[in-house]
């Protein structure tokens, strides 16, 4: 390690990835002593843009390669888990309670690592560094309490499984889901981008358009979600070090299930304070909250999704042992 460079980067995090004349670029955001606690990294960074040092005239940037190559040069703590989910399943409550210890980097869907994958995906290159690169930067120890780095990722990028266990191959990845009803209900209030057709490839979802065509909202959700809990079987059953966390089991349950899996000790008093927390929103700390549970049947158009999720279940609970 550089310690001249790591001195020079630090506080300083990739934002944003473009191309231009078939190049590929990253414009750069001071942090300053800005920490990644708010429910989504969008909105700690929102936080960043009137530090002096993202108000001048010109834009910081510099070309991909740089990225790569500073990302070797700083001081950064591997990432300690993954957390995957389906969305609307409390894990943006589970960040906020692992993000109460200041041992503890939590990044909450970071658009570049969004962009760094996509690109990828596009340029069939699995392989790159870029997603590691940017990683680096993101985890990187701002001071001595620091010791681990978690990420909960973008809900599709369960589909990027593959990629993400090549390059971080022995670390626990979290698979958190809920009810398909429940996570419908959800979005009927308030829908996220996968859950609007045309905001994300629908090939990301192993979806064609044939057949999303005609479909409400709430049926392409289920569709959607279909691919999600396709993906979550598979990895069970194929990944030893993948743990299914099911949002029933209350979000203090499932921060302890992480902290097994990764060897962290929580101490009585954490406990303690998560729990006043979980009586509070995820996304919204401020809020208390309150959520009538569902009654009704199963529509027709959630049947196939529900015996995904019974089979997600039964793996969960070791009715189907992991090959």
């Amino acid at each position: 390690m550089n310690e001249s460079i790591s001195s020079a980067l630090k506080n300083w995090v990739p934002i944003k990835l473009y191309e231009e004349q078939e190049a590929a670029y990253c414009r750069w955001l001071y942090t300053g002593n800005e920490t990644f606690t708010d429910p989504f990294f969008d909105e700690t960074i929102g936080k960043c843009w009137n530090l002096p040092e993202n108000s001048a005239m010109y834009k910081t940037v510099s070309n991909v390669e740089i990225l790569r190559e500073w990302s070797q040069q700083i001081e950064s703590i591997s990432p300690t888990a993954f957390i995957f989910h389906v969305s609307r399943c409390g894990s943006t409550l589970v960040s906020q309670l692992l993000g109460l210890d200041p041992a503890n980097i939590t990044l909450s869907e970071v658009p570049f690592i969004d962009a760094a994958l996509q690109n990828e995906l596009k340029k069939n290159n699995p392989s790159s560094s870029l997603v590691k690169a940017a990683i680096n930067f993101y985890g990187a120890k701002r001071n001595e309490q620091n010791k681990y780095l978690f990420i909960k990722t973008d809900s599709w990028h369960v589909h990027f499984y593959r990629q993400l266990r090549e390059l971080y191959p022995g670390i626990p990845f979290i698979l958190l889901y809920r009810r398909p009803d429940e996570v419908i209900r959800s979005h009927q209030k308030r829908r996220g981008t996968h859950a609007v057709p045309g905001l994300i490839d629908p090939e990301i979802f192993n979806l064609n358009k044939d057949e999303i065509a005609g479909l409400n909202l709430d049926e392409y959700l289920a569709k959607v979600l279909e691919s999600y809990f396709t993906a979550f079987i598979e990895i069970l059953q194929n990944d030893q070090l993948a743990i299914a966390a099911n949002y029933d089991e209350g979000a203090v349950d499932i921060v302890k299930k992480i902290a097994g899996a990764t060897g962290i000790r929580l101490r009585q008093e954490e406990i303690e304070t998560m729990q006043l927390r979980t009586g509070f929103h995820g996304k919204y700390p401020e809020q208390k909250f309150e959520e009538a549970v569902l009654n009704t049947g199963i529509p027709a158009y959630q049947k196939n999704v529900f015996e995904l999720y019974e089979t997600i279940e039964k793996i969960r609970t070791a009715e189907i042992k992991p090959a």
